[in-house]
């Protein structure tokens, strides 16, 4: 999948508006679907390797 920016926001609290992210967190999984709802922006895809978590979100 192409994406216009990379965040790596593993340590960080809470996702900031971005296209493609990274957490270790796996509560995240439930916040990036509330955060893309919350928001407007779209949840492309949620991905699960070895306890670290991407998501990719298309901004409105």
């Amino acid at each position: 999948m192409e994406f216009d920016v990379d965040v790596d926001a593993r340590g960080l609290s809470c996702p900031l508006p971005i296209l493609r992210a990274k957490k270790a967190d796996k509560g995240s999984l439930r916040d990036f679907q509330a955060f893309a709802k919350q928001t407007g922006n779209e949840l492309l895809q949620q991905d699960e390797r070895e306890n670290e978590y991407e998501f990719y979100l298309r901004r409105k």
